[in-house]
């Protein structure tokens, strides 16, 4: 029951009065982004939603207006030099991504779930996961931003290229921790997701994802 109109209860009120409390925090934003860098406020991006249909999402702007044509494109490094001035404290304690409470009460997207990918990243993805990970919303926060939540350390730290390490070792993991999060899809399961996702901006060399949900997929030896 949770699955089908619980959560999306849930969503909408939890989305609700985050905008409200949030929104006078959300004013310096904007007025920093307006007078800084190229001196956009949102950038909207088309991204793959529930049941595979696309949907645009609405995020801070963090870096330059070209970046998906410059440098590594779409996958961001570590130091990526396409970041705005404010982008790198935006990016890392994620208040980038705070606008897609907008997407939240529209309807596109819940609190917890697969994050929603571009069709350059979602491709890579084995056939079964295509198939399944969005049978349920995406979300502002899941299991995989949580697991990699150092993926643009992983980028730099390889010696593939972004694109070759991120189809080879991370989409297919990624992929396997989304099917088991439906698997596990509750509200105990999602509470603890959002708890763990507030932790790890904390403590972000925390590992306690591993000792609340001791059935994980295994992570792959690269890693």
């Amino acid at each position: 029951m949770y699955k089908y109109f619980f959560k999306y209860i849930i969503d909408f009120v939890v989305a609700l009065v985050s905008l409200l409390i949030i929104l006078p925090f959300m004013i310096p934003i904007i007025i920093g982004l307006l007078f800084t860098g190229e001196h956009n406020v949102f950038y909207f991006q088309q991204r793959i939603g529930f049941k595979n249909k696309p949907f645009y999402i609405w995020k801070f702007a963090t870096m330059l207006k070209d970046s998906p044509n410059m440098g590594t494109g779409i996958l961001t490094m570590r130091q990526d030099p396409r970041v705005l001035p404010m982008g790198y404290f935006l990016r890392k304690t994620k208040i980038n991504e705070l606008p897609q409470i907008i997407n939240i009460l529209r309807g596109d997207m819940s609190l917890v779930g697969p994050r929603p990918l571009v069709e350059k990243t979602f491709d890579p993805y084995p056939d079964h996961v295509k198939k399944t990970i969005y049978n349920i919303k995406p979300g502002l926060t899941g299991i995989g931003s949580i697991i990699f939540r150092d993926e643009e350390r992983l980028f730099s730290e390889t010696s593939l290229s972004p694109e070759e390490f991120y189809e080879k070792y991370i989409s297919a993991y990624k992929g396997e921790l989304e099917l088991w999060y439906q698997t596990h899809l509750s509200f105990y399961t999602d509470f603890m997701l959002i708890f763990l996702t507030a932790w790890v901006i904390i403590f972000p060399e925390s590992a306690l994802i591993y000792k609340v949900f001791k059935d994980l997929p295994k992570r792959p030896e690269i890693y």
